[in-house]
């Protein structure tokens, strides 16, 4: 039988593929035929040199580093996807975040991505073909004051930044597409539900269920798995997904509230 979905002879750069949502991202796209090269800040002892290269995407040498690595490891790219993103910022609000924190949260969030598609992105539109797949968060619209002002603000610009370049790089072949995840189930998260249950003396369910009302709610009552946030990209990434271009698809069990 014919699969669904084939990434066979496609070319992919993943960033921050070594954990949680990335890393299923990258186990995926292989799986369904794909050359992928990752990235993080130190390879992972079970990664290959072949398929990864070691960068500090906040900086501009270090996307340098990746695009160089692309055209050498690759001879070009045919998707690429902006898994990185995170953020650091303390608790406090917006007093509580300085000029420093927030060039952090700018670097990390928004200018890899920007950097990353400058330098690739010229190829694709010459070639007439390829696709961009930013991932943005739906704290972009839902931020949480306490503490991820600065974050959900770097993703609202990456969200705007990505809908203009799909509109200008769409006419010339190149899809652009955005998908914005809620909670997920990662080793970050997993520990934030262990530290909070620990402050609050409950069990990790009670901890998780803390992070889901922070948010409002989470209607499916669970966060989404790592391999589910994989599913919708290689969807996106696929042929089948040929006319999907500019859009932002949010994938966060109900989360956000809609009419």
């Amino acid at each position: 039988m014919t699969p669904f979905i084939t990434l066979a002879g496609k070319r992919a750069l993943i960033t921050s593929g070594t954990r949680g949502a990335g890393a299923a991202t990258v186990a995926l796209f292989r799986a369904l035929g794909a050359q992928v090269l990752t990235t993080a800040r130190s390879r992972p002892a079970h990664m290959p040199d072949a398929q990864f290269v070691a960068a500090d995407l906040t900086t501009a040498e270090g996307c340098a580093a990746v695009a160089d690595a692309v055209h050498d490891q690759l001879g070009g790219v045919d998707v690429v996807v902006h898994m990185l993103g995170g953020s650091s910022a303390p608790a406090g609000g917006y007093r509580a975040l300085d000029d420093s924190q927030w060039r952090r949260e700018i670097a990390l969030n928004l200018m890899p991505a920007v950097r990353l598609d400058r330098a690739l992105l010229p190829a694709m539109t010459d070639r007439g073909s390829g696709v961009v797949i930013h991932v943005t968060s739906i704290q972009r619209e839902l931020p949480l004051p306490e503490a991820t002002t600065a974050y959900a603000a770097a993703k609202a610009a990456l969200s705007t930044y990505s809908k203009s370049l799909s509109k200008e790089v769409s006419p010339k072949g190149v899809r652009v597409v955005r998908v914005s995840p809620g909670w997920i189930a990662t080793e970050s998260s997993v520990d934030l539900a262990k530290r909070l249950a620990t402050e609050h003396g409950v069990d990790v369910e009670g901890g998780k269920r803390m992070i889901m009302n922070s948010l409002g709610g989470v209607p499916i009552g669970r966060a989404s798995e790592p391999e589910e946030i994989a599913n919708l990209i290689a969807f996106l990434a696929s042929d089948k997904a040929g006319t999907i271009t500019g859009t932002e698809y949010v994938i966060d069990g109900g989360t956000i509230p809609t009419a």
